[in-house]
């Protein structure tokens, strides 16, 4: 089963879905939202890719591959902007995407 033979590519996936979505909160509380607008932007697109790619690899979808590449390039994105920040949950989440974004060029 292909959920079984991704079981680490889907709990980074998770977990770095569940990264971009605690930094995406966080920044909104930030106190220049505006600053902030492209990582809250890149966070959403990655939560969202990550959490689409996983469903689609345990339903075994045809696209896995394809779905990966995307999912890659949008961690990778979403890595370089958040390490752009000093910000705690700004630097754990570009640690997240980046981790996924290997994870995800290795089935890609």
């Amino acid at each position: 089963m292909a959920h079984e033979q991704h079981a680490e590519l889907i709990k980074t996936l998770h977990d770095c879905a569940a990264a971009c979505n605690h930094c995406f909160d966080a920044c909104l509380q930030e106190d220049d939202v505006k600053m902030m607008a492209q990582c809250i932007r890149l966070d959403r697109e990655c939560a969202d890719i990550c959490a689409y790619l996983e469903h689609a690899i345990t339903r075994n979808s045809p696209f896995v591959a394809e779905l990966a590449q995307a999912c890659a390039a949008i961690c990778e994105a979403c890595g370089d902007e958040c390490a752009k920040h000093d910000h705690d949950h700004c630097q754990k989440c570009a640690e997240a995407c980046k981790k996924c974004a290997e994870a995800c060029r290795s089935v890609a």
